[in-house]
This record gives C-alpha cells, sequence and structure tokens, in this order.
C-alpha cells in the first residue's frame, strides 16, 4: 500500500492508539485517529484522588503481554506500579484460603484433583489443541490456525488441527468434554471477576486466547504488571508519543464510503480518506456510518457485558487490608453480586476502593444498574468493609463478543473476509478479545497483513 495513504483510525483506546504505533513504524505516517472522549485510554481509565491515580477499567497485565511491552518501549516507559496481592471471602464475609490444603482438610483429594487437571489442560492446549492461543479467531470454526505466536518475537505459524472447533463450546462444556471441569476453579478468578462472563456462555475460544496457559499461570503465581500513574498512562505516553496525536472530543456524525474514498463528517466537517480503520464497537458502527447488509448482518450479532465499577472511600477503620475475590458471587445465580474489590495502595487509607459486578447473563434478564449498584454496596456491609461515599461509578460496554453458535458458524471467518472491502478494516475488542494487549496485538497484525 502506498506509505501516502490517508487513514482515518476510529477510537484511542489501546486497539486504535496501537494501530498508530505500528503504522508509523512501518513508515505510514498519513494517520488521523480521532476520539470522541476527552481522554484516550479507552477502558484503561485511571482517575485522580487525593494526588494518586485509581483504576476504573483495566487493573494490570503479565510479562506475557507483548504488545504492551511494545508500547512500553516505543515509549521509554516500564510497569512500576504497586505490587498486587489478595486473598478471599464467602458470600458472608468470612475470610477463606480455597487452596491452601493445610485449611481445608475435607478439600484434599478435591485440590489434588484440580492440580492434576491442571497439568492435564496444560498438555492438552499444548498438543490436542496445538494453535489454541493465536491472536485473533481467523479460521478456529474451520479447524485451523492462521497468525502470531504468544512469543516475544510472534513468528507467524499456521496449520490445520480440527480439534481447534471445540473452542466454539461454552468454556463449560470444554472442560467436560476433556475431563478438566475442576479448572474452571483456577481460570474464573481472571475471567468472571474482571468481567467476561460465565463459563456455562461464553465460548472456550475467548477463555483460552485471553487466559492462554502461561497468562493464567502468572495470574496464579500473581507475576504481574501494574503503572504507578494507571493503565491509562501507557497510552496516555503512546499518544503524546505518536507523531499525529488523537483528535479528541471529536463526535462522528456521518461516514460515506464512495468511489474508493472514505468521508467523514466529524464536529460538522466532512474529511476526506483512503481508509478506515474502525476500532470503536462494531456494534455502534451503523448508527453513523453508511453500513452495508454484510455488515449489519454480523454486527447485529455481536452480544457484551454489563460490567459495572464503584469507587468508593471507606472509614479508615473499615478499610480493607488486601483485594478481596468472592468467589461464590462468580455464579449466574448471583448475578449482580460484588465478585472482587480491589485495594491498589497498601501504604496509605486516603485512597478509594473499587468494586466489580456483572449483571448480565445470556439466559436471564438484565439487571437494572442502580438495583446492582445497591447490591453491591450491601455486600460491602457484608464483607465487613462498608462504603462511607461513592466517589466515581461506571458501567462499562464490556467485552464485545458472538455465542457459540455464530462462533462455530464461522462469524470470524465471515467478517475476516470483509476486510479492506469497503476500504474499511474492523479492529478492537470483538475481533480477539477485550483486554488491552490483546487488542493491541491484533492492530499490530492487522497492520502487518494489510499494510
Amino acid at each position: 500500500m502506498d506509505k501516502n495513504t490517508r487513514i482515518c483510525i476510529i477510537g484511542a483506546g489501546p486497539a486504535g492508539l496501537s494501530a498508530g504505533m505500528y503504522l508509523e513504524q512501518k513508515g505510514y505516517d498519513n494517520y488521523t485517529i480521532l476520539e470522541r472522549n476527552d481522554h484516550v485510554g479507552g477502558k484503561c481509565h485511571s482517575p485522580h484522588y487525593n494526588g494518586r491515580r485509581y483504576e476504573m477499567g483495566a487493573i494490570m497485565g503479565v510479562p506475557s503481554y507483548y504488545a504492551v511491552h511494545d508500547v512500553e518501549e516505543f515509549c521509554g516507559i516500564t510497569h512500576d506500579g504497586p505490587q498486587l496481592n489478595r486473598n478471599y471471602k464467602d458470600k458472608t464475609g468470612k475470610v477463606i484460603e480455597p487452596f491452601e490444603p493445610k485449611k481445608n482438610l475435607t478439600k484434599i483429594p478435591r485440590l489434588l484433583k484440580m492440580k492434576s487437571e491442571v497439568k492435564k489442560l496444560g498438555e492438552i492446549l499444548e498438543t490436542k489443541y496445538k494453535g489454541y492461543d493465536v491472536n485473533g479467531h481467523r479460521g478456529v470454526a474451520q479447524g485451523r490456525y492462521d497468525g502470531y505466536a504468544v512469543t516475544p518475537e510472534r513468528e507467524p505459524v499456521s496449520g490445520i488441527n480440527e480439534n481447534l472447533k471445540d473452542l466454539a463450546l461454552p468454556f463449560k462444556e470444554f472442560c467436560e468434554k476433556n475431563g478438566v471441569e475442576l479448572t474452571q476453579d483456577i481460570w474464573i478468578g481472571p475471567f468472571t471477576s474482571f468481567g467476561y462472563g460465565y463459563f456455562d456462555e461464553i465460548p472456550a475460544a475467548y477463555v483460552l486466547k485471553y487466559l492462554d496457559f502461561q497468562t493464567c499461570m502468572n495470574f496464579v503465581k500473581i507475576n504481574l504488571w501494574t503503572w504507578k500513574e494507571g493503565t491509562q498512562y501507557i497510552w496516555e505516553c503512546l499518544n503524546d508519543k505518536l507523531k499525529n496525536h488523537a483528535r479528541l472530543n471529536s463526535n462522528i456524525t456521518k461516514i460515506e464510503r464512495k468511489d474508493g474514498k472514505v468521508y467523514v463528517t466529524v464536529n460538522g466537517e466532512t474529511e476526506e480518506f483512503d481508509k478506515l480503520i474502525v476500532t470503536a464497537p462494531l456494534q455502534y458502527f451503523p448508527d453513523y456510518a453508511d453500513a452495508r447488509e454484510d455488515e449489519k448482518k454480523y454486527f447485529s450479532k455481536i452480544e457484551y457485558e454489563r460490567y459495572d465499577v464503584l469507587a468508593v472511600e471507606t472509614e479508615p477503620e473499615n478499610h480493607p487490608e488486601i483485594s478481596y475475590y468472592v468467589f461464590d458471587n462468580m455464579t449466574p445465580e448471583r448475578l449482580g453480586h460484588l465478585m472482587v474489590y480491589y485495594r491498589r495502595w497498601r501504604d496509605t487509607k486516603d485512597q478509594v476502593i473499587t468494586t466489580y459486578a456483572l449483571r448480565k447473563h445470556k439466559n436471564s434478564e438484565e439487571i437494572p444498574y442502580e438495583v446492582c449498584k445497591q447490591t453491591v454496596l450491601n455486600d460491602l456491609k457484608t464483607m465487613h468493609n462498608p462504603a462511607s461515599n461513592v466517589v466515581n461509578e461506571q458501567s462499562w460496554y464490556y467485552f464485545p463478543h458472538v455465542f457459540t453458535e455464530d462462533y462455530a458458524a464461522g462469524w470470524y471467518d465471515d467478517v475476516e473476509a470483509m476486510q479492506g472491502k469497503y476500504d474499511t478494516f474492523y479492529a478492537g475488542e470483538v475481533m480477539s478479545f477485550g483486554d488491552m494487549d490483546e487488542t493491541a496485538e491484533y492492530s499490530r497484525e492487522l497492520v502487518e497483513r494489510f499494510f
């Protein structure tokens, strides 16, 4: 492609800014990033409070976040944030140690079996499901893999593996099929509590491409990255480093694609481009663009999670001594309850804690936001850490995905076949997974494939 191609990127979250970085590294300088909000970072959102930053969205990373590390190296920054740790409570607020045999003598057989099944899962992922961890979903429904390995070098890999079709199954069914049901006890912590839905509804592909074996073990071992100025800082630094900074407060009201050009009406003015990269939610693309019938058909199948975050103050005597996971509340039956609450700063009690809850399941009615909020506040009282004030609140459009039927029918292959068809390329969360590294990695692959 001509290096002078005029490229419009919609969205200045990790996907959009990474697309700008990778384009720039390949010699494309004529790109414009449009962001409707007044800040960059998307769901990497780290507001200030009492002189420090807290997290309203993404919290952490792991050493296998290779695309995020690309950004760190490009910007000259590193993961310099507070060390994280955690403990566990049951739904009554009692502190428990679910993975400590000495504290759960009656559960030793189950814990030993779980350990064996985790080992078994690691082995079959590398053998029976070879290629499972390739970024993105291209070819999976057809029993093949095609992309880049999850290594620092990200060498290209491809191959045929009929077993990969199993990844379309809900993760619960996938585990049952392979005799590793108890591994869900491990994977649920960094998956469901982080807002990515429930194992009886979400295809295994999403679970295992995000929590590939090495990534999940990093979470287990608490081998985690954080950033002193928050995850948003990563993307603020990238935006500052790019030759073309994102244009904030950009309200796009119309996109028209005709005669090999893309016309974008932003803040009342129409601008002309040659190519379009959409990293904003594809589900809403037809609301402002001249979406074709195939775009409408496929994008209408996208579902998403309703993931609510509260930042709350507590009285000093009620401030939690550590972050807590509440496994009891990570089931569809406990929809809307507090799943995890996070203490970022261990050296002071004048900071907020953040709470996380889901309020939508495939087979149940959506819980109203205010009902969920009150449930979480009540749960904090049950946890013996009552809130004295709500400082901030956010209900995210979170983890766009498709369910098993559409995944197995080849949704991803059909959408991938549309890449570039209308001088438009599709990136962002739904094309890979809804964490910052997977979305950035997909942007890298998109640039490698088409630019």
